[in-house]
């Protein structure tokens, strides 16, 4: 049987910067669906309906966005963030915004379409651990390009680490050449 690797993003974190400095507390008390309670966390949690993202949001203007399936969802969260902030800064914020952030992890979900042996891979390939007492899946770390995998035995992979699409496609070749000697016949239906 062959390895046919799928593979969909489920989430993008990043972090951005908004160009003013906050006054967390005063916008908790203006915004609805905020959290901020800085003695447990020193940000302030947005959950915006549109896009669907969350944001931790910082007094120095850094943001964090979670939540995000492309680069264009990250780009009108910050967008959507700036407008929810501007009007709150403690600094007079520029006219015009254009979103910058880095990409820092995407996690994928997916499927290698086969069934795998996790004992054989374990005993054969050394990046791999598994302890099925404590959790189900594998987990395999690659270092190029740089990422890890979750791997279960029905063949579903989560894929987590790589900061660009182009690498998650560069892992599986790499994943399917180290898996492909451990590919099982799937269990008989009954």
């Amino acid at each position: 049987m062959k390895i046919k690797p799928s593979y969909e993003i489920q989430n993008i974190v990043s972090y951005g910067y908004l160009p003013v400095e906050l006054d967390l507390f005063k916008l908790a008390l203006k915004l609805d669906d905020i959290e901020y309670e800085p003695e447990q966390f020193p940000g302030a949690i947005v959950k915006l309906q549109k896009p669907k993202v969350s944001l931790l949001i910082f007094k120095n203007g850094k943001v964090i966005v979670a939540g995000a399936k492309n680069e264009d969802t990250i780009k009108e969260a910050l967008r959507v963030a700036f407008k929810l902030v501007r009007s709150h800064s403690k600094t007079k914020p520029p006219e015009r915004y254009t979103p910058k952030y880095t990409v820092v992890n995407i996690v994928s979900s997916g499927s290698l379409n086969v069934w795998i042996d996790l004992y054989k891979i374990t005993t054969k390939l050394p990046e791999v651990e598994y302890e099925p007492e404590q959790f189900p899946g594998a987990i395999m770390r690659i270092p190029e390009p740089k990422c890890s995998f979750l791997l279960f035995k029905n063949g579903k992979i989560i894929i987590a680490g790589c900061k660009v699409e182009e690498d998650i496609k560069k892992a599986l070749v790499v994943l399917v050449k180290k898996l492909e000697p451990f590919v099982l016949e799937p269990p008989k239906k009954k």
